[in-house]
């Protein structure tokens, strides 16, 4: 049984590797385009619901361009199958930095006080050439601080921090920025951000990780059927809920008992990101 979430097929078209896997349909390699808005949602059909999102120069394979302005590709961040607005789509370039504030502006000149113009959310990734002491130059136009952005080889060092930068950020279903964000989104941001390799929902999240055999400790995820959390020590749970409509830290215990109560029942899994394992 395939997942369409990772199938890159349509019906139309396919993936080149699918051959002898699908029959009636035109395989292609895809076409390599990067996003060059600041956000954008990927959906299961054109104009229809949101999945997941990508971020400005995150790249996305192109394997067919509608003429109901949609283009059907697969993310290269994850693997995520869906469509995505043909028009926020653009050529790739080598991206040089990716934003490590939880938001900065693009400004018009290499100045704090002149006219900002797009806002860009943590994870964004910029192809930047120096511009002075405080300021890059972004590739297309515009400026950001050097304080907002790190080379595309930083990683942060600790998952559970990145969690953190983005406390209160609003939850929204499908939304993978600190405009809007849910629960396996911040997993999956704070992971990829640290280095580790991390599926877009939490049902893959929690079949992709090992489960924890001894005590639980900070980074680990705490999985419910359909939500999913970070334990910021074994007492604390950080996560993007609906009950607070933002990102949220509360006492784990308490957070426990509420779920199994009123949303998603029992935890089904305790497990371990290879990156915090010891």
């Amino acid at each position: 049984m395939t997942d369409r979430r990772t199938w890159p097929a349509n019906g139309r078209v396919a993936h080149e590797s699918l051959r002898g896997q699908v029959e009636g349909v035109v395989f292609v390699p895809g076409a390599a385009r990067h996003l060059t808005v600041p956000v954008a949602d990927l959906c299961r059909a054109p104009g229809g619901g949101r999945d997941t999102q990508l971020l400005r120069g995150q790249g996305f394979l192109v394997l067919e361009d509608g003429a109901d302005g949609w283009s059907f590709g697969r993310a290269e961040a994850d693997g995520y199958v869906g469509y995505v607005e043909t028009a926020a789509l653009g050529d790739v370039s080598e991206m040089t930095h990716h934003v490590t504030a939880r938001a900065t502006h693009v400004y018009s000149k290499p100045d704090m006080k002149s006219p900002e113009g797009e806002s860009l959310p943590f994870g964004a990734r910029l192809a930047l050439s120096p511009a002075g002491a405080d300021f890059w130059d972004v590739a297309g136009g515009g400026f950001v601080p050097r304080q907002h952005v790190a080379s595309m080889d930083m990683l942060a060092e600790d998952a559970v921090a990145v969690a953190e930068s983005l406390l209160g950020a609003p939850y929204l279903w499908g939304g993978s920025s600190a405009f809007g964000i849910d629960c396996s989104g911040l997993v999956q941001a704070a992971l990829m951000a640290s280095g580790v390799a991390c599926p877009r929902d939490s049902d893959q999240q929690e079949a992709a990780f090992e489960a924890v055999t001894d005590a639980p400790r900070r980074g680990d995820l705490v999985f419910w059927k359909g939500h999913v959390g970070m334990l910021m020590d074994t007492d604390t749970l950080i996560h993007a809920n609906a009950h607070h409509m933002a990102v949220a830290v509360e006492p784990f215990a308490e957070a426990r008992a509420r779920i199994a109560a009123r949303e998603f029942g029992e935890i089904t899994k305790v497990a371990r990101p290879p990156a915090t394992a010891k």
